[in-house]
């Protein structure tokens, strides 16, 4: 029935400036679709209009609803193809609304972290081999009622949202097919545990919770369709990369082959055994984490050996590498664009539509069957009070709409009014306090000049010297032959002058000037904790003197709170970063990717969630303590046992032992440390003597993941994202002052390179909605 999906996560939607515009009310005949905008009669048939009529007789208020609706769909970029009767739109309104959407944004949240409190636990202070103790362990049916009321929170998300749909729609739905049969799969394995009282070796829906998160964002669907739509390229250069690590693989196997001399087969030993070992030690250079290490037998042998090693990582690292990195940039490119313009679509649509159906009623009320091509300024202030919208939004469109004088509004004064949703308002601040006296007023001059905040990073400057330069002294020193007075004096110094610097701002802004100010509001909290901080350093170990050497009265030695005190002054020199304009842009648009990227980054969890749980499954337990390395097991015979030295380099020489899949935090952390690729050999190699040679494969299937594929991703993301704003911000007429208070959003960093949709364009998809029944 639906031609859309319903699912659609809301967006934000911010630009520079904000003026209210009246050329819309002033000019009703200006083309808003690329044209004039033109006459358009919609015929119904006598059925629709009784009933139309008889609707609007058991409930007024339905096309009230519907227009608030669909409204509402248009700010929070959601398709409007749902059901429209009475009690579906209550039903709707109720299910987007914050309580709901929190709840079950919440009931995700749970599900997933229920990993670090069942078996295996991570309930302990350290993963470390040698010092865990046994974890607390749930008792069997604590996580499994957690989960089961998940589930049946899920269940009934399913349910509405396939109501809200409907059945046809729902048919072609595959995210909400398959979100039925993972739910049900959940819970046939929860039965299964409860059955065997929580002792099952494997739970497979672990594996399957990732799932509820990604289904429930539509940003994380469309970034998969965009993968999808980047394999086949992607593929092409990972099997020429294939093909290059082959055939070099051939080459050292060939050049560093055994020889009859024992003593120059130091590469061959290493690096260059077997078939595996060689791809492996090749692979490894790859990513550059075993350079020079693999090339320094050989080399020590010959230079020109060296030849081999270069041309690999060259060709290799970076030619394919890069290329990679090309390669998804340009796929991703049109990517944000592309979806952009979708959410145009949806915004003007839904506009749209409610301004069809405040005809509806319009025609209705008027008793006539042909269709009104104005609405009532008074019906649409009346709509407006119901939407669910931010404030400020509502008062500019309403404001925007009182200035339309004639009483009546046309389909593109209507579409104008919420242009208003694509703008920001310039922050406004509270005004200074007026003295009366002359002197009064040159101290406020002062104090409120940029000059006197300027002056203030150079002494939070001097401050970081002085901390650098008592580090630097005490460096070599123990605990005990520090010299505490210096730092503690400086301190009180420093500190005295931020809180009068504080104090002086107040007084020439006022409080309310003072903390609209978001810089000011950092500086004076961290301002007030330095003083709290040192107050207590007063009251336990009394004031700072020459001959000052306080023993520990308190919880905290006067050293570590010290520390503390100091890494709060450098916390707050982070201060000067508004103030100096390349640093505070980069910080902004840093700021703004984060914003924009979440849907990345969730399924970056997601992948995290997947590969730890497997892991887990994998290796849980293979690493065992050092006590028992004299009998490492070899997988190869595994009746067999082999004495193993740690050798330099090695899993148990860097002693990685915190680092293992024996719980969900642990597992987190070492995949971690693998997509870092630093010495991510020596987990390969760990994992492969301990359990299977056949490990590598799981080590191999994340690198190429989380490093190769998503690290990439967002490198591309995160160039076009930045490159949009920079230039935009290089190009755009707004002060220098506005555009430090002022949050730029994709939506507005692309605002003109979209394009808008046609009259005919959004008539033809009105016509087509499942329940409005609409037709040229």
């Amino acid at each position: 029935m639906e031609t859309d999906p319903l699912l659609v996560s809301p967006q934000e939607n911010t630009s520079p400036c904000r003026g209210l515009d009246t050329s819309s009310c002033s000019n009703p005949d200006s083309g808003y679709y690329g044209g004039t905008l033109r006459s358009r009669r919609f015929s119904r048939t006598a059925t629709e209009s009784a009933a139309c009529n008889m609707i609007q007789q058991d409930d007024g208020d339905l096309y009230m609803q519907q227009a608030t609706v669909f409204i509402e769909d248009a700010v929070q970029y959601r398709s409007i193809n749902h059901r429209v009767d009475s009690k579906s739109l209550r039903l709707y309104r109720w299910y987007y609304s914050k309580i709901c959407q929190w709840g079950l944004g919440a009931t995700i949240f749970v599900i997933l972290a229920v990993a670090f409190i069942e078996k295996p636990s991570s309930l302990t202070v350290t993963s470390d081999v040698r010092y865990r103790m046994a974890p607390w362990e749930p008792p069997c049916g604590l996580t499994e009622s957690i989960e089961i009321v998940c589930f049946l929170i899920f269940v009934a998300d399913v349910a509405v949202k396939s109501y809200l749909i409907g059945w046809e729609e729902f048919r072609k739905n595959k995210w909400l097919i398959a979100y039925i049969f993972v739910i049900a799969f959940s819970m046939l394995d929860w039965m299964v545990s409860l059955g065997l009282h929580c002792e099952e070796a494997l739970r497979v829906r672990r594996l399957l919770r990732p799932f509820f998160l990604l289904q429930n964002s539509s940003l994380m669907k469309k970034t998969l369709k965009c993968i999808k739509r980047s394999l086949p390229e992607i593929i092409s250069v990972m099997l020429l990369l294939a093909v290059h690590l082959c055939l070099f693989t051939m080459f050292g196997m060939l050049l560093f082959a055994r020889g009859k001399d024992s003593n120059g087969n130091a590469e061959w030993q290493a690096y260059f055994r077997n078939l595996p070992d060689s791809l492996t030690s090749l692979l490894v250079l790859l990513t550059t984490a075993n350079n020079p290490d693999v090339m320094i037998p050989a080399y020590s042998k010959n230079r020109f050996y060296c030849i081999f090693f270069i041309l690999f990582c060259g060709f290799g690292t970076y030619f394919l590498m890069n290329l990679l990195t090309a390669i998804i940039y340009n796929q991703f490119r049109g990517y944000l664009l592309i979806s952009i313009q979708t959410s145009l679509l949806r915004r003007r649509l839904g506009i749209r539509a409610a301004f069809e159906v405040m005809c509806c009623q319009g025609q209705s009320m008027a008793g006539i069957n042909e269709h009104v091509e104005t609405v009532n300024t008074e019906m649409v202030l009346k709509i407006l009070q119901g939407v669910h919208i931010k404030p400020f939004y509502k008062e500019a469109i309403i404001q925007k709409t009182q200035q339309c004088t004639d009483g009546s509004i046309s389909a593109n004064q209507f579409q104008k009014l919420f242009d208003e949703l694509d703008k920001d308002t310039i922050k406004q601040y509270p005004p200074k306090p007026d003295y009366q006296h002359v002197f009064l007023q040159k101290l406020q001059f002062i104090f409120s000049h940029h000059y006197f905040s300027v002056a203030g990073n150079v002494v939070a400057l001097a401050n970081m010297v002085c901390i650098c330069t008592a580090l630097v002294i005490d460096a070599d020193k123990a605990v005990s032959e520090r010299y505490d007075y210096f730092l503690g004096a400086i301190n009180c110094f420093f500190i005295v002058y931020y809180l009068l610097e504080m104090i002086l701002k107040i007084f020439a802004f006022g409080f309310k000037g003072y903390v609209s100010h978001r810089s000011n509001i950092f500086d004076g909290f961290v301002t007030v904790v330095l003083l709290c901080l040192q107050i207590t350093i007063f009251a336990t170990y009394s004031f700072p003197h020459p001959r000052w050497d306080p023993d520990v009265k308190a919880f905290m030695s006067l050293w570590e709170m010290v520390r503390l005190v100091n890494m709060l002054i450098v916390f707050r020199f982070l201060r000067i970063i508004p103030n100096i304009k390349l640093m505070a842009l980069v910080a902004s648009t840093l700021l703004d990717l984060v914003k924009n990227l979440r849907a990345f980054a969730g399924i970056l969890v997601v992948v995290y969630y997947v590969f730890a749980v497997l892991g887990i499954m994998l290796f849980e337990g293979v690493i065992t303590a050092p006590g028992n390395m004299s009998a490492v097991v070899n997988s190869s015979a595994p009746n067999t046992t082999v004495n193993y030295t740690a050798t330099c380099g090695t899993y148990e020489q860097l002693e990685y032992w915190p680092n293992n899949f024996d719980d969900f935090a642990a597992a987190l952390v070492l995949l971690y440390n693998i997509m870092v690729v630093n010495n991510w050999q020596a987990f390969m190699d760990a994992f492969s003597r301990y359990s299977t040679p056949w490990s590598k494969l799981y080590f191999v299937a994340w690198w190429l993941t989380s490093s190769v594929m998503w690290v990439n991703l967002f490198v591309a993301l995160i160039l076009e994202n930045f490159i949009h704003k920079w230039d935009r911000i290089h190009h755009s007429s707004i002060s220098d002052e506005d555009q430090a208070e002022c949050q730029m959003t994709v939506q507005s960093m692309f605002r003109e390179f979209l394009k808008e949709p046609t009259e005919e364009e959004l008539l033809s998809k009105l016509e087509q909605h499942p329940h409005l029944n609409i037709k040229r």
